[in-house]
């Protein structure tokens, strides 16, 4: 049976025990080692982005072949995160977040320096590799240190970092590319990298190796049903968001047609729904469990309707991005609803969570740059994210019935 302070499961798995409560300053600490990790990622991840335009005519191709370069950093993370978290399972966790981070600041690092459009996927790619085994180790680490009752809380504190960096980060990096160049932007993200190595060897928890978990019993999380499930929403209803997000700066000057002293301002906007999105996500988590992720779908595809309509006009864009940038408190509902279903296959299935949503990285600009391809308008993008999300609520609902049906038949 789960303890008292534990949040409620919805199938015939307990909830996993904490390894430890640690105290409030020491957990403030690490939290911030964490999220400080957090920060870099969301900065060149969604920087990439809104630079898009920039890199694109940097590059020499236009700008759907350059949202490819996109698909290319979230298919480093979908290939990435299950291959370093199998083979890294057995290690110190503090270890494994300096390597991810070293490896982390190399590619970005080599982005900033790419030739050509083609070492551009290629370092992007790279890049990509260890985001998702950092924030699946990042997300354990934290849990470890809080009551159960706390843990969704905990892990958003790492997503924070990324959604802040949405505010504050990638409307810099947007400010910065357009001043000096696009490649300063994944310079400064490699200085980032550099920095979380550094507050990570100062402040993360000197955990022991763990020789009992090897590589079978990582990937015995394969074996259940709602480990699939719960990565189904992810990386099909969180590519609507992706969809919209990727052309959203071209969007902004080819139909809203304000200039690039604006966007930074746009993409603030978002950042601040994605942070409120990401602490009521972690709330409702904790107090609601799965059922959350549902009505946050539901919410995100009414956002993503209304995006074609409010776009002609800046003051409703502005609203409207708000609201979509709120569906991205998904990511620590489906963090935890992870712990739940993984049994002891924890660092696999939380590091697959971001192979996961990076899916939906990837699936989501490319049918977005399809349909403005195909002559459908950059508003076209809207639509496609409706899509998407309604096709990730349908996956959750697959993932909350059959979870009722377990839990009724076991009772």
């Amino acid at each position: 049976m789960a303890p008292a302070d534990a949040a409620p499961c919805l199938d015939d798995l307990p909830c996993p025990a904490p390894d430890r409560v640690a105290a409030p300053g020491k957990v403030a600490l690490v939290l911030l080692a964490l999220a400080m990790g957090g920060f870099a990622i969301g900065v060149t991840e969604f920087a990439a982005m809104s630079v898009l335009p920039d890199f694109a005519a940097g590059l020499g191709v236009d700008e759907p072949t350059a949202g490819h370069v996109i698909s290319a950093y979230a298919a480093g993370v979908v290939v990435g995160a299950p291959i370093l978290a199998v083979l890294g399972a057995r290690l110190p966790r503090w270890l494994l977040l300096i390597g991810f981070m070293a490896l982390f600041a190399v590619g970005n690092g080599l982005s900033a320096l790419a030739p050509t459009y083609e070492w551009m996927l290629a370092f992007r790619f790279l890049s990509g590799v260890p985001h998702g085994a950092y924030f699946g180790v990042a997300a354990l680490v934290a849990a470890s240190l809080v009551p159960l009752r706390l843990r969704t809380r905990a892990v958003s504190t790492i997503l924070l970092g990324l959604t802040v960096a949405t505010v504050i980060g990638v409307p810099i990096a947007n400010a910065v590319s357009h001043a000096f160049g696009w490649r300063w932007t994944f310079a400064i993200v490699s200085l980032l990298a550099v920095l979380t190595m550094a507050l990570v060897v100062l402040f993360a928890p000197r955990d022991p190796a763990r020789p009992e978990a090897t590589p079978l019993r990582e990937l015995g999380a394969l074996k259940r049903s709602q480990v699939w499930l719960t990565l189904g929403v992810g990386a099909v209803g969180f590519g609507g968001m992706f969809a919209v997000y990727a052309y959203l700066a071209s969007t902004l000057k080819a139909v809203t047609g304000v200039g690039p002293e604006v966007m930074p301002w746009v993409f603030a906007v978002f950042g601040v729904g994605m942070t409120a999105g990401n602490l009521l996500g972690a709330w409702a988590a904790d107090r609601f469990g799965m059922a959350a992720a549902g009505g946050l779908l539901l919410w995100s595809a009414a956002a993503l309707a209304l995006y074609p309509f409010a776009a002609p006009h800046l003051w409703s864009m502005l609203i409207v991005v708000l609201l979509i940038g709120g569906g991205g408190g998904l990511g620590s509902i489906l963090q935890t609803r992870l712990m739940d279903v993984a049994g002891d296959a924890q660092t696999l299935a939380a590091a697959l969570n971001h192979s996961a949503f990076n899916t939906a990285n990837a699936i989501g600009p490319l049918l977005g740059g399809m349909a403005v391809a195909a002559g459908w308008g950059w508003t076209s993008t809207g639509w496609v994210g409706v899509a998407l999300t309604l096709g990730g609520f349908a996956v959750w609902a697959v993932a909350w019935l059959t979870g009722r049906k377990t839990q009724q038949s076991d009772a």
